[in-house]
């Protein structure tokens, strides 16, 4: 069985201690992976630091030559690279284009994309103030060492969104990937590391203790985290004592309300794929569907006829459109949540059985007869399961959307774009979508309110998150 390595200051580098990275499919074993040493998160982040200033110090021009050629490289891997995703995160091969299954291949390519947009980006200086007597422009620096902790879910998309804006401002980059799907990761920065020089692009692969290593090196000047908000908060907590700054991404609940205008025919694949895209493992799925009395049972048998006729296995066999929870953990988080909702009196419209087998398979699950307060409702559940919550006036949906400490996303859906504005206005999250649901587009910022997180990635604003700005006054 094959062994993968961390990539070190340009190097392959494998530990004494090991662990298995498996199949969520299937259980079988894939691969085995380092657990870094805390001496090796050291080496890693020295390794970081050693290169950063000349990196910085290249033309920028230079920079972002560089940063096409990794496009260039994940492009030329795409396939190898999208296998690895469904064997070991599940989600299926799917496809790119728009009447395609969104799945490990869509994610390849959105890291080709979401290279290719940094890499493009200008930063010029800008001139904040000006007159006859002085002149003062902010220019941006690069923080220097970035520490990136990537997730389960997206774990190469969501990598590439933490390493190349960092890279592309100048700074270099230390990546500890998820321990649940580790493999991917470490093989796509070994592919793209070929093209940048030594220590610009390092990887450390292990479980918690490695994570809390890397954030606490003195030698970290900023700190780029996806995950949950409990180990965000612990994160943030190492953060402080070192007065590092963040970027959080963290957990989100949200809220998809369909006003009493909506075309549920019409709606019903874009709710969908926002709530069910990945398993609905996804940060800003929509986790909490809020329908009129008008509309309820409308909505939820269009719902009941696409989730039935989805075709659930193994991604890597074709037609495959839905595949397993990524880990055991998940699994049973999502059993819980499922039978406790049972127990109270909810009503499993479909799904809501284990189907049992080595994979990790739970089937798409609608759930009604249920409202705020329930744990289905109120804790997110990152998983194929839908709660779908009657309300009988618009201000109670907004209220119900606005009552949880998460805001990462929400969605209104309607006929009258005009009042969809002025609902969605009125919705405490980072993004609101309307008539669509966690459609991300790497010039448009992202990022969360509340427990959600801070700090934005993507376009513009995402470049600057990982620069800190210097004013030169000059006095005329």
């Amino acid at each position: 069985m094959k062994t993968f390595e961390n990539t070190v200051n340009g190097r392959l580098v494998g530990s004494a201690r090991t662990f298995a990275s498996k199949n969520p499919a299937t259980g079988e074993t894939l691969g085995l992976v380092p657990h870094s040493t805390s001496e090796q998160v050291a080496e890693a982040v020295a390794a970081a630091r050693a290169a950063q200033p000349g990196w910085a110090a290249r033309p920028d021009a230079e920079r972002k030559a560089l940063l096409m050629k990794v496009a260039e490289a994940i492009k030329a891997n795409n396939e190898y690279l999208a296998e690895w995703v469904t064997r070991e995160q599940g989600k299926p091969l799917g496809g790119v284009g728009p009447d395609q299954v969104p799945g490990a291949r869509f994610e390849i390519w959105g890291c080709e994309v979401w290279t290719q947009v940094p890499a493009s980006l200008e930063l010029p200086v800008e001139v904040a103030f000006e007159d006859d007597t002085r002149r003062d422009e902010v220019h941006r620096k690069p923080f220097g060492v970035v520490a990136a902790i990537a997730p389960w879910n997206w774990p190469l998309l969501i990598a590439i969104w933490q390493i190349i804006p960092s890279l592309r401002a100048g700074n270099t980059v230390v990546l500890k990937p998820s321990e649940y799907t580790s493999i991917g990761t470490l093989e796509m920065v070994r592919i793209i590391a070929e093209v940048l020089p030594p220590g610009v692009l390092n990887t450390v692969s292990g479980g918690g203790d490695v994570g809390a290593a890397l954030v606490e090196n003195t030698d970290i000047d900023k700190i780029m985290f996806t995950g949950s908000t409990a180990t965000g908060a612990r994160i943030a907590a190492t953060a402080a004592r070192n007065l590092v700054p963040t970027t959080m991404e963290l957990g989100g609940n949200d809220a998809a309300i369909v006003l009493p205008d909506a075309d549920p025919k019409a709606i019903a694949m874009g709710l969908f794929w926002g709530a069910f895209l990945n398993m609905g493992q996804t940060c800003a799925a929509a986790k909490r569907l809020y329908v009129p009395d008008n509309l309820h049972d409308a909505v939820v048998a269009e719902l009941k006829v696409l989730a039935e006729a989805m075709p659930m296995g193994n991604g890597m066999e074709p037609g495959v459109a839905i595949g397993p929870i990524q880990n055991r953990m998940q699994f049973d988080k999502v059993v819980s949540l499922v039978e406790d909702a049972k127990a109270h009196g909810a009503t499993i419209v479909c799904g809501g059985k284990e189907t049992g087998g080595a994979g990790n398979f739970y089937p798409i699950t609608l759930v009604t007869g249920i409202a705020d307060g329930s744990r289905l409702v109120d804790e997110e559940q990152f998983g194929p399961v839908l709660p779908i919550i009657r309300y009988s006036d618009v201000d109670s949906a907004i209220a119900s959307a606005n009552r949880l400490d998460v805001g990462l996303g929400a969605s209104v859906w309607s006929s009258d774009i005009e009042k969809a504005r002025t609902v969605a206005s009125r919705i405490q999250a980072g993004t609101v979508w309307i008539n669509q649901h966690g459609t991300i587009h790497p010039m448009v910022p992202f990022g969360g309110v509340k427990s959600s997180g801070w700090g934005v990635e993507f376009g513009i604003d995402g470049l600057k998150s990982v620069t800190q700005p210097q004013v030169i006054s000059v006095k005329k």
